[in-house]
């Protein structure tokens, strides 16, 4: 329960045996604190049909959704259409700036992390680095060196760093994403193979990194697959414009040294985003923090100090304890009305 309320709550449909095993969880905390179940209830069934009721329904005031941005459209229309409220975490497309003065050995596992980490299905994960052109090289050939010695197979094997793709769809997004890459101008320059051969079928993908014009049109739609597109830039003008381009402004992070470059970024001509990192990765230094973005990343925010404040409803009170009345404007309406 959040602040009081009651909540009914879906998972998406291809995971509905951890729905399950989550609200088995929910069910025992309730349980051992005497609660009644229905504090917490679950659904499971398509997202157009069970969905679609939450979306419609007046007795839920307010939709807190998850996933894409074409869907957050969708559940805006429907919730919006009826007054109600809504909280929309959707696409990411997030962006990591090397700067000329970065700690490189700083941001290379902060890099790798955000880009190859639950293989690159993160609302979080790193979709773009933008390398100072002094240090795109140099930082390049360690990413590629490390890339390479990352471990991809399953996900259950403790020495496993990248697991599989979540669905064949998934798969299918990698490849097409890599095609239109190509046919736009980017090069590969690692990985862009899948893999499942290797493991008796599966959806197993290399995490690629590919060298891509920051004004490609791919580059501005958020892949939801293990693809890093690097693109060099000049100045911190152009890296701050670079990251602020797309369509999507939930998590963006700068590496440098430079106080005049930090105070830039965090500041109103520095980076859009929800999420703005300084020396800390686009994934994972966020926790505990309000978690949300900007444009077509949605609205409101989850966790931070402020986040409960939007699952209450707002009343202004007054109580006037004297024997006048003060109206409005400090109009003085005569004595003739008692």
């Amino acid at each position: 329960a959040i602040v009081g309320n009651v909540q009914i709550w879906k998972g998406a449909t291809s995971t509905s045996l951890v729905t399950i095993a989550t609200q088995k969880l929910i069910n025992e905390v309730l349980k051992k604190h005497e609660m009644p179940g229905a504090v917490a209830c679950m659904c499971l069934g398509a997202g157009r049909a069970i969905g679609d009721l939450f979306l419609k329904d007046k007795r839920l005031n307010l939709i807190s959704f998850t996933g894409s941005t074409k869907i957050g459209k969708h559940v805006s229309e429907l919730v919006y259409g009826r007054f109600g409220r809504c909280i929309l975490e959707l696409g990411g497309n997030n962006s990591v700036v090397v700067m000329d003065d970065a700690d490189l050995d700083l941001a290379l596992p902060a890099v790798l992390f955000g880009a190859v980490g639950t293989c690159g299905q993160r609302c979080t994960s790193l979709r773009r680095l933008l390398l100072h052109e002094s240090v795109y090289d140099k930082f390049l050939e360690r990413l590629l060196k490390a890339y390479a010695r990352v471990r991809v197979g399953d996900p259950l094997d403790p020495k496993t760093l990248v697991g599989p793709l979540h669905t064949k769809a998934a798969v299918e997004e990698y490849r097409e994403g890599l095609k239109v890459i190509q046919q736009q101008g980017g090069k590969i320059l690692f990985g862009g193979e899948v893999i499942a051969d290797k493991f008796n079928g599966g959806n197993f993908v290399q995490p690629t990194i590919v060298a891509s014009a920051h004004d490609m049109p791919i580059v501005k739609d958020e892949l939801f697959v293990p693809i890093l597109h690097v693109i060099k830039f000049k100045t911190l003008e152009e890296a701050i414009k670079y990251n602020n381009e797309v369509p999507q402004g939930l998590s963006s992070a700068m590496f440098t040294n430079n106080l005049r470059n930090t105070m830039t970024w965090i500041g109103p001509r520095g980076s859009d985003c929800g999420i703005v990192n300084v020396n800390a990765g686009t994934s994972g230094a966020e926790i505990g923090g309000a978690f949300g973005g900007h444009k077509e990343t949605g609205i409101g925010t989850e966790a931070g100090s402020d986040s409960w404040k939007q699952y209450c409803r707002r009343g202004t009170v007054t109580i006037n304890y004297s024997k006048e009345l003060t109206l409005a404007q400090g109009i003085n309406f005569g004595q003739n009305y008692k």
